[in-house]
């Protein structure tokens, strides 16, 4: 529906603008004398054009952090959903954003729930967003929903960075580390290897060969490039297939230091979203298909499901997850726990705190132990390569003291 803009005077003289959605402008005319002011001038908004990089939903955690706690607040001060989509659209700085929240609201008048509505949106509200809201709509408590959202997000986003952060860490060093070598091969060796060459004489083995693999890489230096970019591009297109997949997460899950931290992460997010889930009153069976599908992981998500069939069948929630093992020992104990004594929301909040700060110990462990190993790598390949071009030098230099 356009968007109009409009102009109007109070009785007192004072000059009121805003925005109003309407079929015409002269339904917002009579909209703006209903509110008991005088239109001066009513004109379509202008479109606004919409830029975003590509394969973003233009829409930030922190946008939809802001918006769930405004909407909560709204709904707690006992503001109809529809008044308060309106006035959060009015108020959005994201345009992205905008379109998007004045579309749910035109969904929510035309009769749809607030859930269904967002489920329009699946790039930006995920199942767990939506199966939580449609719980609170049907309980009555969307406000405590949406509170319990904002947490879940955070946290989840939280993790998230600082999983990236202990991975993009030796990424980046190796990146580096290939890029200086091949620079002093491309550039700085021949300069070396001319100068040699004016002095005749003998090379030393670990020269000649350091000589010898930066003609090659001169002779090949297009192929080179163009397998550097053939391997990722191969990469991303081998993981859609499913079998290729599976094998890269589960080699993920038993990588030294890095498999423990993705299955401690993994184990946070489980038992929190479940916790949330279970707390707002959403069923069991659909918690687990949901955190199954946000897993992230093929083998965790193979998992997830199968502890899903059995407890479908009449099994209880810790015993599949025990012969799945994907989770802890402590942690299946304590999850049994929680459901012998009926408290099984709150013992999976209990876990993922205690996970949170597992993640949080074992990203700095991997940073404290990567530091000094990409320290001692780098310099080890260009001090290399550095002392094979000075050794001819010590050599010449000893043999004229001779």
């Amino acid at each position: 529906m356009p968007v109009f803009i409009y102009e109007a005077k109070t009785s007192s003289g004072q000059i009121r603008r805003g925005e109003m959605e309407a079929a015409r402008a002269e339904i917002v005319e009579q909209r703006v004398q209903n509110m008991g002011l005088v239109p001066l001038k009513v004109r379509a908004k202008p479109k606004e054009i919409l830029l975003k990089i590509p394969g973003t939903t233009g829409v930030t955690t922190r946008d939809l952090v802001i918006f769930t706690r405004q909407l909560s607040t709204m709904i707690d001060a006992g503001l109809p959903i529809v008044q308060a989509l309106e006035l959060l659209a009015s108020q959005e700085p994201n345009p992205h954003f905008k379109i998007i929240q004045r579309d749910i609201k035109l969904s929510v008048e035309s009769g749809l729930t607030f859930g269904e509505s967002l489920r329009k949106h699946p790039r930006i509200f995920d199942s767990l967003y939506c199966s939580l809201v449609s719980a609170g709509e049907a309980g009555g408590v969307l406000d405590v929903i949406l509170s319990r959202l904002c947490v879940q997000i955070e946290k989840s986003e939280k993790i998230k960075k600082k999983v990236k952060g202990a991975m993009t860490y030796p990424v980046a060093t190796l990146v580096i580390s290939i890029l200086v070598v091949i620079v002093m091969l491309w550039k700085v060796i021949p300069t070396f290897q001319d100068m040699f060459s004016s002095m005749g004489g003998q090379l030393p083995g670990i020269t000649q060969t350091v000589i010898d693999m930066s003609e090659w890489f001169g002779e090949n230096i297009i192929i080179i490039f163009l397998v550097l970019i053939a391997i990722p591009v191969t990469f991303k297109l081998l993981l859609r297939r499913y079998a290729f997949r599976k094998a890269v997460h589960n080699l993920l899950l038993h990588l030294p230091m890095f498999g423990s931290l993705i299955r401690k992460t993994a184990v946070s997010r489980f038992t929190r979203t479940m916790g949330t889930m279970l707390s707002s009153g959403v069923p069991l069976l659909d918690g687990l298909n949901i955190v199954a599908q946000s897993a992230g992981n093929l083998v965790i998500e193979e998992g997830i499901l199968f502890v899903r069939t059995r407890i479908s069948e009449g099994a209880t929630l810790a015993e599949p997850l025990q012969s799945s093992g994907i989770f802890p020992e402590m942690v299946v104990q304590m999850i049994r726990v929680g459901e012998e004594t009926g408290a099984l929301d709150v013992m999976m909040t209990k876990i993922a705190d205690f996970y949170d700060d597992e993640v949080d110990a074992t990203v700095g462990n991997i940073t404290q132990m990567i530091e000094p190993l990409m320290m001692v790598f780098i310099g080890g390949i260009v001090g290399g390569l550095l002392i094979s071009m000075y050794l001819p030098i010590f050599t010449m230099g000893d043999a004229l003291k001779g």
